[in-house]
């Protein structure tokens, strides 16, 4: 079994997680009853991951006018539930001015999901409108309960990495058939980092500001996909790798009767974006600098990536290449 640490967080870390005033915090619990904290030998009061994400969604109900009386017994489902449809209404009356991108996420450690929901830096006004579908509270609980729907992407914030986690999460993608994972951790061996990066999963480690931890999420996003066909829809990520370097190099080698080596330059071209896409999430990875620049790199060398790998299979379908042999 591969679970999240039991956190208990002091009201200051909760006011740091949240975005809620400590003074604030005390009215909401001994007022309206919103939360229930255990105290420790020193009398001090001690809240849940589940307490700390249920600060943040008040906040940002209260925030857009509900009275913290109807909302402070709420459970944390419905809370959610009422903010996802607070910004699906506001996504609509933003439509025709421009195009919206709706994004569903489930974020797998509560802590997480209460920073991911105050992340000042994710709701920019860029037409992307990311919506929590759910928020478990570790990897057993991922696998074990249903989800609302596939998401587009997963976030994971779990402390230690290991061969066992790997696992869990691989059985979680092929499960949910998930595209896009992105995990934050404390500890890690190499072995392991190296690992789930072959296997297509972001990694980061811990400490991440939340302007890095925006330009993590809108790195996997495409670029302007109103410019192409194939990926206008609102929500479109980056889809995986479709070829090995193997199929693309045996079709580089093909001879055929098409004007300028067309396969071969097509195949060669894929193969050196995806080594560029993965290059610039490793700087993302590696780096707190530039976060910015690399995420843009990345989401721009995925993106021509993917579309060149549309290319391909015209150029495949039009030579009677199968893509399908390694």
């Amino acid at each position: 079994m591969v679970k999240l640490e039991k956190t208990l967080h002091k009201i200051g870390a909760v006011s740091n997680l949240s975005g809620v005033p400590v003074p604030t915090l005390r009215v909401w619990e001994t007022r309206y009853e919103a939360f229930s904290p255990s105290k420790s030998a020193g009398n001090q009061r001690l809240y849940t991951d589940e307490d700390v994400l249920r600060a943040s969604l008040l906040r940002q109900l209260t925030s857009r006018g509900h009275a913290i009386s109807t909302l402070a017994n709420l459970d944390i489902a419905l809370l959610g539930a009422m903010l996802n449809k607070q910004r699906l209404t506001k996504d609509v009356q933003l439509q025709g001015t421009q195009k919206s991108r709706s994004v569903s996420v489930v974020v797998i450690g509560l802590a997480l999901a209460a920073r991911f929901q105050a992340n000042p830096h994710l709701q920019r006004n860029d037409g992307v409108n990311f919506q929590v579908t759910d928020s478990l509270i570790d990897l057993d609980s991922a696998l074990q309960q249903s989800w609302q729907s596939r998401p587009d992407v997963v976030l994971v914030r779990i402390n230690s990495l290991h061969l066992a986690t790997h696992a869990a999460l691989r059985q979680l993608i092929d499960k949910h058939a998930i595209a896009n994972v992105i995990v934050l951790y404390s500890y890690a061996q190499q072995r392991v980092i190296e690992a789930m990066r072959l296997a297509g999963i972001i990694v980061r480690r811990e400490p991440i500001n939340d302007r890095d931890f925006a330009e993590l999420l809108y790195s996997i996003l495409l670029i302007d996909p109103r410019n192409a066909n194939d990926f206008n829809k609102p929500g479109v990520m980056i889809p995986p790798r479709k070829y090995s370097d193997q199929t693309l190099t045996r079709v580089a080698g093909i001879s055929t009767d098409v004007l300028c080596e067309c396969p071969k330059h097509v195949a060669e071209l894929i193969t050196q974006l995806a080594s560029f896409e993965l290059y610039s999430q490793e700087c993302l990875n590696n780096s707190h600098e530039d976060a910015q620049l690399h995420a843009q790199l990345s989401a721009i060398s995925g993106t021509a990536r993917a579309l060149f790998e549309r290319a391909l299979e015209l150029v495949a379908e039009h030579e009677s290449i199968d893509l399908s042999i390694g």
